[in-house]
């Protein structure tokens, strides 16, 4: 398996939606498509990438894994300021900080298990509480064998 890129990303102003969801009841569909028609009402997006961002309540979600903890899912785009923001959307800040960054290519759920279980416990890293998310550039197709996405883990 691959070795991540170690980033250190700045502040980010994002826009878009959420919903409070767990794995049991995964809502991602739904806020995708509440999310997608509208994304074209977001003035001053910085760049076309979309980010899926996942705000979980405890460190680290994955340790005592139980399918029914809830976690708030944003569908997001970065802005350069909060003016503006479309009725029934709202402002997400990412806070600055150190980040795994992990190419995924095709839709594989390995990854997460790999990230989790191996590279992170074998690396000088431990995870940071701060959003888990994903970047769905000009690449990402959903659910297409050559989909290609970023997955940012937070670390410290």
């Amino acid at each position: 398996m691959q070795q991540p890129r170690i980033e250190i990303i700045s502040q980010k102003k994002l826009v878009g939606k959420r919903l409070q969801m767990s794995f049991a009841n995964n809502k991602t569909a739904e806020l995708w498509r509440s999310f997608m028609p509208r994304r074209k009402e977001i003035e001053n997006t910085v760049s076309p990438d979309l980010f899926s961002l996942q705000n979980y309540s405890q460190i680290n979600p994955f340790l005592n894994f139980n399918p029914e903890d809830f976690f708030e899912k944003w569908a997001v785009t970065e802005v350069s300021s909060f003016e503006n923001i479309p009725e029934d959307m709202e402002a997400f800040t990412l806070v600055e900080g150190k980040y795994a960054v992990f190419n995924q290519k095709g839709q594989s759920t390995d990854i997460f298990m790999y990230i989790f279980n191996t590279w992170l416990p074998q690396s000088n890293y431990q995870l940071d509480h701060r959003p888990h998310f994903e970047i769905l550039g000009e690449k990402y197709k959903n659910n297409h064998p050559d989909s290609e996405e970023e997955i940012w883990i937070p670390i410290q």
